[in-house]
């Protein structure tokens, strides 16, 4: 039975995630900023219909001692990190020239940074048993770029590097780090788009509609069991659009 540790799992992507990997028999270490009430109740849930282990940190995993005390607490309770999925990102739209340094680093840190701190935290332990899997949330805006999103496309392009760079430096070790770059994903971070914008956005995909965040889960899942040799990869799911 392997252990999992998601970020930002409380709602959209990161939750379809825990869903899924739950249904496989994996352990669940489940990391929110807020909503832990309802993280726990999600993860209870989980608990009891696929009889795993859960374990929910609450807390800023752009927090680099945060992130230390969140893995040296999975350790004692559930086990060392098998696969850990990044998932915890949050967006900033609106001119480059409106936006504040904090705001800058506010997204930088908590898109990137907190993939630095997580992926030294669980590297040790995938090195000792010579085996391991990182998964990468990333974005196609990390590939192409986006008006109005200067900070949330560099955020998500240093993540793609990353990948890349952290795959062969891994890879003997026989550890796999991948991403996948999203397109658009129904979730709250979407929310902000009107209907009408949301429409607009839909017809510039070949395939009509969004992601559900269902899919985005089973592709990780399916990267998780994939053969080692699939490694340093950014995988675009993103129904044809980009």
């Amino acid at each position: 039975m392997k252990n999992i540790l998601i970020t930002g799992a409380s709602h959209g992507i990161g939750k379809a995630i825990a869903a899924r990997f739950a249904a496989d028999g994996a352990n669940l270490i489940l990391n929110c900023k807020t909503d832990g009430h309802l993280l726990e109740q999600y993860a209870n849930e989980l608990s009891e219909k696929y009889c795993v282990k859960t374990l929910v940190c609450v807390g800023d995993v752009s927090d680099d001692s945060f992130v230390r005390e969140m893995f040296d607490t999975a350790e004692k309770k559930i086990g060392g990190i098998d696969i850990l999925v990044n998932n915890a990102g949050i967006s900033w739209i609106g001119l480059l020239t409106d936006m504040s340094l904090e705001q800058w680093h506010r997204v930088l840190d908590t898109n990137l940074t907190s993939v630095f701190s997580c992926c030294k935290a669980a590297i040790p332990h995938m090195v000792h048993r010579k085996s391991g899997c990182i998964i990468n949330i990333s974005s196609v805006w990390g590939n192409v770029g986006a008006s109005c999103e200067v900070a949330y496309c560099a955020s998500k392009g240093g993540m793609n590097s990353f990948t890349r760079a952290l795959a062969k430096e891994l890879a003997p070790s026989n550890i796999t780090v991948n991403a996948i770059a999203c397109g658009i994903v129904d979730t709250r971070m979407n929310s902000c788009f009107s209907n009408e914008e949301r429409t607009a956005l839909a017809d510039e995909v070949p395939m009509g509609r969004f992601a559900s965040p269902d899919e985005i889960a089973q592709v990780a899942w399916q990267l998780a069991n994939s053969p080692a040799y699939l490694t340093g990869q950014v995988i675009s799911v993103d129904g044809g659009w980009q």
